[in-house]
């Protein structure tokens, strides 16, 4: 008896970095044993593109990559109209990546109508409300495959999920890129790294690191089980959020040598009040290294 969950991928505007991210999952023998895609863009599949639209077939999660607009079409059918017709049928929908959950860089294409499935940046939308209910958003770029993955496992053993404002998993976004970051030292006594690549320094007073407000598991799930983007020594490019991807990303905004965008809960006064104490201390054992050179 065949129990696999069944799973259709739908792609709509997407440059497919979130089906190349899934690829990496180092366990997909076993994933595949308990999934079964009756579709995906890539992946050996038991029906084709035109059958899955020309027909309805049995399926348990729909995932959706890339942004949504109502000009796209999939096989001569507008994915909107995809999504409608299996919403009624699956158990649960699931946004895979920023540019499904959010619009993502697609936002600024020709198709003026470019959202998220249910979100245009922090705005909702009207598009699919009524689809709420079953809807889990991952938002990343890319997603990384073990959140996708866990996720879907989740869904199949029935899993209560608590969500947040987004509809994303609490247990993958509830906390900060920050949290984790093995440069959090350097962050608290405000040594920065003047180059891309070294292991010292923080990079959010001068190199744009949006790591204190961006949330993910980055850097609790490493990828590959080896690194993250602080890890290998370039700046939180903020990808999980909203607004990404912003413009000058290797740049901190700062009105009179404060960053204009503080960390997620701490206040101006508290921030000028913690850099007043940190400017009386000089930690040899942190700035060696940086300025030996």
């Amino acid at each position: 008896m065949n129990n696999k969950v069944r799973v259709l991928w739908l792609s709509s505007i997407a440059c497919n970095g979130n089906t190349h991210s899934f690829l990496n999952y180092p366990y997909m023998e076993q994933f595949l044993n308990d999934f079964e895609f009756i579709y995906h863009p890539v992946i050996d599949s038991n029906y084709s593109l035109k059958e899955i639209v020309s027909e309805t077939i049995a399926c348990d999660i729909l995932l959706i990559e890339g942004s949504i607009s109502e000009e796209i079409k999939r096989a001569d059918v507008r994915v909107v109209d995809i999504i409608k017709k299996y919403a009624t049928i699956v158990k649960k929908i699931v946004t895979v990546g920023t540019c499904a959950t959010f619009g993502g860089i697609f936002r600024e294409s020709d198709y003026n109508d470019t959202t998220g499935l249910h979100f245009e940046k922090e705005k909702k939308i009207d598009r699919f409300q009524d689809l709420l209910g079953k809807t889990i958003s991952l938002s990343g770029c890319p997603v990384h495959p073990e959140v996708l993955v866990n996720t879907l496992y989740a869904i199949k053993k029935s899993v209560d999920l608590q969500l947040d404002n987004f509809l994303r998993p609490k247990d993958y976004f509830a906390y900060t890129i920050h949290n984790g970051c093995t440069r959090n030292e350097y962050f608290e006594y405000k040594v920065d790294n003047h180059k891309f690549g070294e292991l010292e320094g923080c990079m959010f007073y001068d190199h744009g690191c949006q790591a204190p407000f961006t949330h993910g598991s980055c850097n609790k799930i490493l990828w590959n089980e080896v690194n993250s983007k602080t890890r290998a020594g370039l700046p939180c490019m903020g990808c999980t959020e909203p607004g990404f991807p912003k413009s000058n990303l290797f740049g901190t905004k700062k009105n009179m040598g404060i960053p204009q965008e503080l960390p997620l809960g701490v206040g101006k006064r508290t921030y000028l009040t913690l850099a007043g104490i940190t400017k009386a201390f000089t930690i040899d054992r942190l700035e060696k290294k940086l300025f030996d050179d």
